[in-house]
């Protein structure tokens, strides 16, 4: 294929480079992908996982905190004892109550 590109206009030449900026990342990440499963597939024939041969962990989710206090006046707002102390709790503090008060 050949393109006489002295005849383009400048707007035809960049539009031209664009689409040729994505055709090559397109290709590159369609031959990474292609390799990938290529690379998957033989560590599964040799009994591994992919991640097993290149020593990547999973990452574990963590299950959300469980409430440990809950204020006495509205048992709906509750807190798990981590990050900032809401209002109700400071407030609480202040007037004199200690934490065990406000444990669930």
């Amino acid at each position: 294929m050949k393109i006489d590109l002295t005849s383009m206009s400048l707007k035809d030449l960049k539009d031209l480079q664009k689409q040729v900026a994505r055709q090559i990342e397109g290709f590159e990440e369609r031959k990474k992908r292609e390799a990938l499963a290529v690379i998957e597939e033989k560590a599964k024939a040799l009994g591994f996982s992919l991640n097993e041969l290149v020593g990547v962990t999973t990452v574990r989710k963590r299950k959300p905190a469980k409430p440990k206090y809950a204020n006495p006046a509205n048992k709906s707002e509750t807190w798990t004892g981590r990050g900032r102390k809401p209002r109700w709790v400071e407030a609480a503090l202040k007037a004199g109550k200690k934490l065990d008060d406000l444990a669930i």
